[in-house]
């Protein structure tokens, strides 16, 4: 007897969520439903595709074997339906995107309406993590990296580059005074990431004309916690313009050390798994980001 989708998309689910609770959740349907599939699918196949042990489940060799065979006839099921909905010019489907937390929050979000209702087909999954994710693992169409890409892996386009820079709230500078000099930031409180330490690099030279690296005095795991910090006047931090451009605007955020800080850049881009067929929905996702990205915190 052959196994059907929604035995095949249960199976799926289970490994990509790491529980048949979390796969229920995923598929809207009951706990026992997909346990019921996972167990039809095993007796069909004749074979153990998972282990289960108390605390996980594991790939057996079989499962692993067949996983590869399944993630296929999936992409061609998504691909099949979206070639229908487009010959309607409907695209209609699941687009799953992820990106960083702050990025996420402080950019799609604000423009995330405009396109549900310009196509209102396609059904969106957001994702955010601060660390690099397997777009295959997680089952992620599209993610926004921001940093220099190593994974060749992947295909990129570009979005642009968004300049860093020094800053602090008014009410700190009026507290602490604005320091003139590099030398003056030992005398301040400097935020940094916690996880990201490449990212503790600020934009300046040091008295001896090397990279200035930041000891954190208080530091934070993720960029909108950091910018929460900096308004609430803890500290000097080094963050990203795309982060930080309403409160600039505002005044509630100003410039540390302009004239002593180096043009440095994050770069910003849309990357996709290299050996997937690129959809309509995702292709249209790209484009629409690409139009609503705001120029003024990003150099091309």
């Amino acid at each position: 007897m052959k196994s059907t989708l929604e035995e095949q998309l249960a199976f799926v689910a289970v490994v990509d969520c790491g529980s048949i609770t979390a796969a229920a959740e995923r598929l809207e349907m009951t706990v026992s439903g997909v346990s019921r599939a996972l167990n039809r699918l095993e007796r069909k196949l004749g074979t153990t595709l998972l282990r289960r042990t108390t605390r996980r489940l594991e790939l057996t060799e079989e499962g692993e074997t067949f996983l590869g065979h399944v993630r296929s006839i999936l992409a061609a099921v998504d691909s099949a339906e979206e070639a229908i909905a487009r010959h309607q010019d409907q695209p209609q489907g699941r687009l799953r995107v992820n990106a960083a937390p702050s990025f996420m929050q402080l950019v799609i979000v604000p423009v995330i309406g405009e396109f549900r209702r310009r196509y209102p087909g396609i059904t969106l999954e957001l994702d955010t993590h601060d660390r690099f994710i397997d777009l295959l693992e997680q089952r992620v169409d599209l993610a926004i990296r921001i940093g220099e890409l190593e994974d060749s892996s992947l295909h990129a386009r570009p979005l642009g580059s968004s300049p860093l820079r020094l800053l602090a709230s008014p009410e700190y500078l009026t507290r602490h005074g604005a320091p003139q000099s590099v030398s003056d930031l030992d005398q301040h409180s400097l935020l940094g990431f916690s996880q990201l330490d490449h990212l503790n690099r600020w934009p300046l030279l040091d008295g001896y004309g090397q990279p200035f690296h930041v000891k954190p005095a208080l530091s934070a795991s993720s960029g909108p916690t950091l910018l929460e910090l900096v308004l609430a006047g803890e500290g000097i931090a080094c963050l990203t313009d795309y982060m930080t451009i309403a409160p600039r605007r505002q005044g509630r955020l100003v410039d540390v050390l302009p004239n002593q800080t180096q043009l440095q850049t994050q770069r910003l881009s849309v990357v996709y798994y290299r050996q997937t067929a690129l959809s309509q929905r995702a292709r249209l996702f790209m484009d629409f980001l690409a139009e609503r990205l705001p120029g003024d915190y990003l150099t091309a």
